[in-house]
């Protein structure tokens, strides 16, 4: 926590002494060689929940978890003709009471050709941005999920093909372009994709017709089922926008367990729907709202049995609960989710401050996770963050039953 207490010192001094902006347009001259990235240091305490399922399936004896994290982020790219390789590695060091972790990677690293402005053509690790949605994306098909309580998060990319193909028009429909993927996925690269051993086509059509964005995304049956979607997104007026995103997966495979312990498979096409708004009021308040329909999640039933398992004093079904646990971790396995974010510009003439509050809700059991924020972006080159989180939720729900109750994040980012 001393760590927490001293980056909450520089919060506040960064607060009293924002420097002058200036305008350097030599920023803005193409070079050959660009290099950048960022140094970020976090420091948090988690307050643990010892009545929340997955504290106990993950075998915790402690009341508060602290955690430091130091990641280095670089990007490079440099351009020779019509050719440009693109970099992006992270490099990331984490330690909190139970264990240390090292972990290097690309996120992205890949050589871009483009012999004509209507053509380009993309080989290696590339992490694409499919979708509308701003928490979550159901068309984002050859991309990892988004972190619905950290948006802004980059991501790491998978190894692929890709191509551009666009072409512009007078009339109603402004613009049309074409995007074919191709991801291999073996032993060795893109494992995480799906079943190995296949290459996997993928393409999305985009439309701007009418003063509006629409995909229509596709991916084939391979490592992953086959699944088709369309998304959109229209500015009603300057200040209000509205998006959303449907998708369609074939035969989908879902493994669950009931309160006896039986756990099953069943296969079905299901469908996830996005539908969302962004408002910019008068006073520079920005409010973004979605409902996602989950196909792919587990009803309030389904989850409720899961955790009345884990819950369990009999040995053998806490076992088998911890067996399937994976299935039920990851981040929002409900079917029916409220994301709610307003943040402030500048309020109070405190210039370079943002702070924000975000709401993240299950509708079927009505437990939810609260995180209000504090950004200060005042001192060239270093954003300050202060964050927390709460969860609630009654017995055998999706929030309730977290590992943590509630968290304090502090963050500081240097830009170079």
């Amino acid at each position: 926590m001393k760590r927490i207490f001293a980056l909450c010192a520089c919060l506040i001094a960064g607060m009293a002494q924002a420097e002058e902006f200036s305008f350097d347009s030599s920023a803005f001259e193409k070079k050959p060689f660009e290099f950048g990235g960022y140094l970020e240091l976090k420091a948090d305490r988690a307050w643990l929940n010892p009545s929340g399922s997955f504290y106990k399936l993950n075998g915790l004896d402690r009341g508060t978890l602290d955690r430091n994290t130091a990641t280095l982020k670089l990007n490079a790219k440099f351009t020779q003709g019509i050719a440009s390789l693109n970099l992006r590695g992270a490099a990331e060091a984490r330690r909190d009471d139970l264990a240390r972790e090292r972990n290097e990677r690309f996120d992205e690293a890949y050589v871009s050709l483009k012999p004509d402005p209507s053509f380009t053509l993309d080989i290696g690790k590339i992490a694409l941005k499919w979708g509308k949605g701003y928490a979550w994306n159901p068309v984002g098909f050859v991309e990892r999920p988004k972190d619905p309580n950290d948006v802004e998060l980059a991501r790491e990319g998978f190894t692929m093909v890709t191509a551009d193909f666009i072409r512009n028009f007078d009339g109603d429909l402004k613009t049309v372009a074409f995007t074919p993927v191709l991801i291999p996925v073996g032993s060795g690269h893109n494992s995480d994709f799906g079943q190995p051993n296949h290459i996997n086509a993928a393409a999305k059509l985009y439309l701007f017709y009418k003063d509006t964005d629409i995909d229509f995304t596709w991916l084939g049956s391979g490592s992953r089922t086959a699944r088709f979607g369309v998304d959109f997104s229209r500015n009603l007026t300057s200040n209000f926008e509205i998006h959303g995103e449907w998708a369609r997966i074939r035969d989908f495979e879902q493994r669950s367990i009931d309160a006896a312990g039986n756990v099953s498979a069943t296969t079905r096409d299901v469908t996830s729907a996005l539908v969302g708004l962004r408002y910019l009021t008068e006073n520079d308040t920005t409010w973004i709202a979605e409902f996602f329909r989950n196909g792919t999640g587990y009803t309030e039933s389904q989850l409720a049995d899961f955790l009345s398992l884990a819950d369990s004093t009999n040995p053998a079904l806490f076992s088998k609960a911890r067996q399937i646990s994976p299935s039920y971790a990851r981040a929002n396995a409900g079917r029916d989710y409220l994301y709610l974010r307003a943040s402030q510009k500048e309020p109070f003439d405190i210039v370079y401050f943002t702070p924000s509050l975000t709401l993240i809700a299950n509708l079927a059991d009505k437990s939810w996770s609260l995180t209000p924020e504090l950004l200060y972006t005042g001192i060239t080159n270093l954003d300050l963050r202060l964050r927390a989180s709460w969860l609630h939720g009654d017995a055998y729900s999706e929030f309730g039953e977290k590992q943590n109750k509630r968290r304090l994040e502090l963050l500081a980012r240097f830009y170079f």
